[in-house]
């Protein structure tokens, strides 16, 4: 399933000018995330390869993706880098306790950066988060910050909230992922 994040009013990018997401569930645990965004890739800041939780991710490129069973519920943010770095947290309610997801294998993460294209791929097993239902639909914010080589950060999102730019708002958890169906 194909969507496309839209770019904040108030953050203009000259890098970039789209961004699609290719979501996919093939089980009732799994998520793959394909990001690509379009433009002048050289016209992005890139951080160097590295691998494994990272903090901070969310201040330079960063490809995230927020994922709830049920509305107003507790949820997961996933934050990935194109270094391979990546983020997991765990929030009972908007913004509210947060914690780092520990039960949560390391997600795959391959990266594709040639042409006038740049892509970032997450699978990612969720077994270890008791928060998110299997048998449930799962509501989806999907979400990239990209920063230019200038230094500006531009945000990105399925839909934004009235006003800054907040990807933890309920207004971006836009895609309802339905479970997938018994065997």
């Amino acid at each position: 399933m194909r969507q496309t994040l839209k770019l904040h009013p108030d953050s203009p990018c000259d890098a970039v000018s789209r961004i699609d997401v290719d979501v996919g569930r093939p089980c009732a645990d799994a998520l793959v995330l394909r990001y690509a965004a379009a433009g002048r890739p050289g016209a992005l800041r890139l951080p160097p390869a590295a691998s494994g939780r990272a903090e901070g991710l969310w201040r330079h490129t960063c490809f995230e993706a927020f994922v709830q069973a049920e509305p107003g519920g507790a949820y997961v943010e996933l934050n990935f880098a194109p270094s391979t770095q990546w983020a997991a947290y765990l929030f009972d309610g908007y913004r509210n306790g947060m914690r780092v997801a520990g039960g949560m294998a390391a997600p795959h993460i391959d990266i594709q950066a040639d042409g006038p294209a740049f892509a970032l791929q997450a699978t990612l097993s969720l077994d270890g988060l008791p928060e998110l239902a299997r048998e449930a639909a799962w509501r989806l914010g999907l979400s990239a910050v990209i920063e230019e080589t200038n230094g500006r950060l531009s945000y990105w999102a399925l839909a934004h909230p009235p006003g800054k730019a907040d990807f933890h708002h309920a207004d971006c958890f836009a895609l309802v992922l339905p479970a997938p169906s018994p065997p």
